[in-house]
């Protein structure tokens, strides 16, 4: 697919979006009853399901680290999630890249030090495929982390955005990402301090045009920060009127 057939001449992308425009975001905290925490979030067709347990005990002694927890992260994609009707295994490739990006944005962010010779494991179930799943995965995780009572140094947000007909593009979709032609950058900050905690680019880009893309993916960040606040604040509601009864 070339470019300009992912935007047109009016500035409307293949999913009737503005170039600045996120997809519709849906999420909400504390939905499995098994996992110290949970979460499941929707952006677009992008649909994940995160489960958090721990601190633990770790599962293998040779792993325990005696100053801070270590970080495990599962990536599982459902058979019916895409186009493509094969189930993936466990080593897959593109499965681990994601579960290592993950495993690395949260090792910086979770206060490891307040929970040493524990582990804390974080499941992925992949739901649905409609492009921008680590942005995904890394969002779903936060609220799953939030609602599982983890310390954390702030919330992490993630965005992608990428470069169309000389245009940056905000939160690409599975067509834009399939496009050869589209750079796409995931970026990953920690809001108030505004410190990145990922930034993984799976194409070419020039300099010049770095700037301004990386600015969009931020100030998608920080709409994505508002809406992970609404859910907890959401489910901490839910939790005080059950106990209320």
């Amino acid at each position: 697919m070339s470019r300009q057939e992912l935007l047109s001449p009016e500035g409307l992308r293949v999913d009737g979006r503005r170039a600045n425009e996120l997809r519709r975001i849906l999420c909400r905290a504390s939905v499995l009853n098994t996992a110290d925490g949970s979460a499941y979030y929707e952006q677009g067709n992008t649909k994940v399901l995160v489960a958090v347990f721990g601190p633990r005990e770790p599962r293998a002694r040779g792993q325990l680290q005696h100053d801070q927890a270590i970080i495990n992260v599962e990536f599982n994609i459902a058979p019916f999630s895409t186009s493509e009707r094969r189930k993936r295994s466990k080593g897959d490739k593109r499965l681990l890249e994601i579960a290592s990006f993950v495993r690395q944005t949260f090792e910086g962010a979770i206060q490891r030090s307040v929970y040493a010779r524990s582990q804390i494991d974080i499941y992925f179930h992949l739901l649905q495929h409609d492009g921008g799943t680590l942005e995904t995965c890394i969002n779903a995780a936060t609220l799953a982390l939030v609602d599982a009572g983890i310390s954390m140094d702030d919330y992490v947000c993630a965005c992608t955005a990428g470069f169309i007909d000389e245009t940056p593009v905000l939160d690409l979709n599975s067509v834009e990402e399939s496009s050869i032609e589209t750079p796409d950058l995931t970026v990953a900050v920690l809001p108030r301090s505004g410190n990145i905690a990922l930034l993984q680019m799976e194409s070419k880009l020039h300099s010049t045009k770095l700037d301004s893309v990386m600015e969009l993916a931020i100030e998608g960040c920080k709409h994505i920060h508002k809406k992970l606040d609404d859910a907890v604040l959401a489910a901490a509601n839910d939790l005080a009127e059950k106990l209320s009864h």
